[in-house]
């Protein structure tokens, strides 16, 4: 199995070390690490507790990994690799060091190695984040910039419009992190470690599962329409054949965080050129197909030019009689679209986490285990993001 090398970065102070000695406790500790330590100008005077813990430390105290070191670096992780063929490697690099650079130099020093970049996180102190931004944005923001998963430190001490100020900053420099927002205390390091390895998106997911069954529902779709069908190819008054496809601008989603980048220009492309045979659809039919010309052959559109979804994060606290009442509210559909998917895993005033699940007449809430952070995903057709924001307070 390759080694695996992570990079902990984060501005001075941060919590880097607290989070590595979680790690190290929680969710590394059948696997062979070794710890390479960068700190600026200074003796290390954190590797105490790694060393008790039987840790194996290479400490380069002179310089920085990302520009004087680069090639005493490379040296350096060739010899870990050949004197302990860890499992992992944790590099944690100086406060003040840009996290491109540090990239860059693991990638140049393990070319040839047989290992690979695992991840790259960034530690932040949201306390300090819309300071550290305007002071000290060339490293700072840097950092949040190239980060897979960003880790927010010290939000036990903030309320919850002050952790969602700060996201909202470090989302403006990073559309795609995994962001963790819940305190370390309430989070086990395995937990933490699964999304920095994996960096789901919630949104992402609920997407996939949504477009999958919308082409296995379309794949065999020149067959008669049932009077149960529910494809949506009856949203569309037939009459009306001059509407323009790219009104669909009334909703332009914001999907600046999602692992999935789609191109919603496409929906300005003419239809007339499809072939669009309406077989004879049921009544209850909503398939979507006479949302475009006749000529339409909807079956050859892909389903994110029919479905669209809102994507949240949120540190705000939510009560079970909250949630339902939100999820009621979806089934207006005047007002928020056609909803046919809801998931959230949301904070609650004590230490748990609700999860819920919804579709069209039905919804489930339970308790769940703490998350990173809050996460809400609606998805449907023609809807309302503003509208469905607002209803969870975001």
């Amino acid at each position: 199995m390759a080694t695996k090398i992570d990079i902990v970065s984060g501005f001075l102070g941060a919590g880097k070390t607290t989070l590595i000695k979680k790690m190290l406790n929680e969710a590394l500790k059948g696997e062979q690490v070794v710890l390479i330590e960068n700190e600026f100008g200074e003796i290390g005077i954190d590797g105490g507790f790694l060393k008790d813990a039987g840790i194996n430390i290479t400490e380069m105290n002179s310089g920085c990994i990302c520009c004087s070191l680069v090639g005493d670096f490379g040296t350096a992780l060739k010899e870990v690799l050949n004197q302990y063929h860890p499992d992992r490697i944790l590099i944690e690099p100086s406060g003040v060091g840009k996290l491109s650079d540090v990239m860059r130099a693991v990638e140049g020093a393990t070319a040839d190695e047989g290992v690979h970049l695992n991840s790259a996180v960034a530690v932040v102190d949201a306390k300090k984040c819309k300071t550290y931004l305007k002071n000290f944005g060339e490293f700072f923001a840097n950092q949040i910039e190239h980060a897979g998963t960003i880790i927010l430190s010290r939000t036990g001490e903030m309320s919850d419009e002050k952790i969602n100020a700060c996201v909202a900053l470090i989302r403006e420099h990073n559309a795609k992190a995994s962001i963790i927002t819940t305190p370390w205390d309430k989070l086990e390091g395995i937990k933490i470690l699964e999304t920095i390895e994996n960096a789901k998106d919630l949104e992402a997911e609920l997407m996939k599962e949504v477009m999958e069954a919308y082409e296995h529902d379309h794949e065999h779709h020149d067959h008669d329409h049932g009077p149960d069908c529910t494809c949506g190819c009856h949203d569309h008054d037939h009459d009306d054949h001059d509407h323009e496809h790219h009104e669909h601008d009334d909703h332009d989603h914001d999907h600046d965080h999602h692992d999935h980048d789609h191109d919603h220009d496409h929906h300005d492309h003419d239809h007339d050129h499809h072939d669009h045979d309406h077989h004879d659809h049921g009544p209850d039919c909503t398939c979507g197909c006479h949302d475009h010309d006749h000529e339409h052959d909807h079956h050859h559109h892909h389903a994110d030019e029919v479905f669209a979804s809102v994507g949240i994060e949120t540190s705000s606290k939510f009560t079970r009689e909250q949630i339902q009442a939100c999820l009621d509210a979806l089934e207006d559909g005047d007002k928020y679209g056609m909803i046919l998917r809801a998931k959230g895993m949301v904070p609650t005033d004590g230490d748990s986490f609700i999860h819920f699940d919804h579709v069209p007449g039905e919804s489930e809430i339970r308790d769940g285990s703490a998350e990173t952070t809050g996460k809400i995903c609606v998805i449907g057709s023609k809807i309302n993001e503003k509208a469905i924001r607002e209803l969870f307070g975001a």
